[in-house]
């Protein structure tokens, strides 16, 4: 698997400044939107990282301000793994890239959230989100470089 960078420590990793670039790609519509911004994971207290995105996010030619936050917590099988939560604690996904590549669900509501995470070196990784349902159909790839 020459084409994954193993990360040994997860949040050691993330920790820092990144900038962001997705594209959004509604499969049934074919509308299409981007995202362009920054991500912060800094110390949180007890443990862990604070996930902030800000940035601006352009759909159907109209661009508005956009922002989320997560909690990136240290994982149940050590320090490769993270246990990530949205800001009002509820569970999301788990995450380990210890192999620089890895596969997580989030089922929400009668949608089905699959995220694909990609480490290419120290400086860059990746996530492709496939979010299907009744109502949905779209691809959200993002692009994360290392600030500084």
């Amino acid at each position: 698997m020459g084409e994954f960078w193993p990360v040994p420590e997860v949040l050691a990793f993330l920790a820092g400044h990144w900038e962001v670039t997705r594209s959004v790609r509604d499969l049934a519509s074919e509308d299409a939107g981007h995202f362009t911004g920054t991500t912060v994971f800094g110390p949180l207290e007890g443990g862990g990282l604070l996930h902030h995105e800000s940035g601006t996010f352009t759909w159907q030619g109209v661009p508005r301000p956009a922002e989320r936050t997560l909690r990136f917590l240290p994982g149940p099988d050590g320090a490769g793994t993270a246990d990530v939560r949205f800001a009002d604690g509820r569970p999301f996904h788990d995450l380990d890239l210890t192999s620089g590549h890895w596969i997580a669900d989030h089922p929400c509501a009668a949608d089905l959230y699959r995220g694909e995470f990609t480490v290419r070196d120290a400086d860059h990784w990746r996530t492709v989100w496939r979010v299907g349902g009744p109502a949905k159909d779209l691809v959200l790839t993002t692009d994360y470089a290392r600030v500084g």
